[in-house]
């Protein structure tokens, strides 16, 4: 055992118990994130513009500051693109990630120097919770790779400006970056398919033991080093044994992972995005993941079958239910104040708190009242290919409204590794889990108001085809679950 292996150990305990010291007193921990916030900010001018010097509880914030997305803070994220300083956040800041927005073009989500080392501390935090509860910490020594976006960055006033991936590169500690890969000049590849190319190359004689990424992504890193090699990943890398995601739930992949790696591999899913790093998971037994609230984020949330209502009441963690679907409402040391980040949660404990992510609020199906949501489409394929050989590579659903004949329905386009001989009976199974799910759309079954679900077969490759034609194959970016309109399936590749 190396020394850094070794090292690992105490420094992953003082991590625990420094994690466990908040976790255990949640609502004041949460009380003070909220108190310096507002107190750090009452000189901007966002802080002005809401009566910051005011506020003194969160029912005062409620009064003061309106839920907004990314649509409604823009002027003041203008303002701060323009160079002009303590808009939202005082002073300016370091970074600005950027992404691609349906509905707004590209954001520029703002990175401060107080929010920036949250992002590095809770992906580095998770992996020694993993080493703390199974006194694993062999992968250390080897190598370790994290399919990300470029680190190559562009300035504007004074602002750095890229990939929130590609910024999170610049800050890997020194004790890792002789085990990380792929390299910088690899790193930096813009082209998503010659990169996972190039990183096959360079990883194949390495000895990889920590693979990292969004799994649709390293799914096609995976098959590519199998179409390489002939081999299992696993019998490529024989001493891979932790694989790190995010993005995306994991559970529709991993019947595919196992058989592209060979053999079940432990995971940790992370829950980070531009706006914040909001939950990891913290226990390989236990079901969801821990909401981070000592990191400079303070949490609000909305019933999500109220979200829409005019006047929808905010709550904190203290008022939280378990199994109750909730948009996340966040405000941040970033500068983005009660912002509606546009995803789902649900709590599957409040001792401590631990989150799924459910969905996306604006990624649903309710064409006709049914409100069906990213975790149900996933539940219900889940449960209708387990214990079959067949396997699933990506799939999306969306509303049928105008059939030809017969009444409307849910079309289902999947890509299978491995398809079932009678698409029928996959539908009908998957179907009967999403009626058993949704008493919606149960009703609207029963009451002759839709038909049941058909599965419109993708040719391989279909899903990359498409996410390559609309520009955004590779780095952060994922195909939706569902939409609630047919935007996204129009002249979809389907099979032959």
């Amino acid at each position: 055992m190396s020394l850094k292996s070794i090292l690992a150990k105490p420094f992953a305990k003082r991590v625990y118990k420094k994690t466990m010291k908040w976790a255990e007193n949640p609502i004041a921990t949460q009380e003070r994130v909220f108190q310096e916030l507002i107190s750090e900010a009452t000189s901007t001018l966002f802080g002005k513009d809401h009566d910051f010097i005011s506020i003194n509880s969160h029912e005062d914030f409620v009064k003061r500051v309106p839920v907004r997305d990314y649509e409604g803070l823009k002027p003041y994220i203008e303002t701060v693109v323009a160079g002009e300083e303590n808009i939202l956040w005082k002073g300016k800041p370091i970074y600005f990630a950027k992404t691609s927005g349906t509905t707004s073009g590209s954001k520029y989500i703002p990175i401060t120097k107080e929010s920036m080392p949250s992002h590095v501390e809770a992906a580095r935090n998770a992996i020694l919770m993993y080493i703390h509860e199974t006194g694993h910490s062999e992968f250390v020594n080897g190598k370790m790779i994290f399919l990300q976006g470029s680190p190559i960055l562009k300035e504007q006033n004074g602002i750095q400006l890229g990939r929130l991936s590609g910024i999170v590169a610049h800050y890997v500690p020194k004790y890792l970056q002789k085990n990380r890969l792929p390299s910088w000049e690899t790193n930096c590849i813009e082209d998503w398919e010659t990169k996972v190319d190039a990183i096959v190359e360079e990883t194949l004689p390495e000895n990889m033991t920590v693979i990292s990424g969004i799994p649709s992504w390293v799914q096609m890193y995976f098959e590519r080093i199998q179409h390489k090699t002939g081999k299992k990943v696993g019998d490529v890398f024989k001493n891979f044994n932790l694989f790190i995601f995010g993005g995306v739930n994991y559970e529709p992949y991993r019947a595919k992972f196992e058989n592209l790696i060979g053999r079940p591999v432990a995971s940790i899913e992370l829950y980070p995005a531009s706006e914040g790093f909001f939950a990891y998971q913290d226990k390989q037994n236990e079901k969801g993941m821990l909401l981070l609230l000592n990191s400079g984020i303070f949490y609000e949330f909305i019933k999500a079958d109220a979200f829409f209502d005019e006047n929808p009441e905010r709550i904190t963690i203290k008022d939280v239910e378990v199994g109750v679907n909730y948009v996340m409402i966040i405000s941040t040391n970033a500068g983005l104040w009660a912002y509606n980040l546009g995803d789902t949660v649900e709590f599957i404990s409040v001792k401590p708190y631990r989150v799924i992510v459910s969905g996306r609020i604006k990624h649903f199906i309710s064409a006709f009242g049914e409100h069906v949501i990213g975790k149900e489409v996933e539940q219900a394929m889940q449960e209708a290919i387990e214990n079959t050989n067949i396997s699933v590579t990506e799939f999306t659903v969306a509303p049928q409204i105008t059939p030809n004949k017969g009444l409307p329905y849910h079309e289902w386009f999947i890509e299978f590794e491995n398809a079932p001989e009678d698409l029928s009976e996959l539908a009908d199974k998957i179907d009967k889990s999403l009626q058993k799910q949704n008493t919606y759309y149960f009703d609207l079954i029963q009451g002759k108001v839709l038909q049941p679900l058909k599965i419109t077969k993708v040719k391989k490759n279909g899903f990359q085809d498409y996410m390559k034609s609309v520009g955004k194959l590779g780095g952060q970016n994922k195909i939706p679950r569902l939409s609630n309109d047919r935007k996204i399936v129009e002249g979809f590749p389907h099979s032959d």
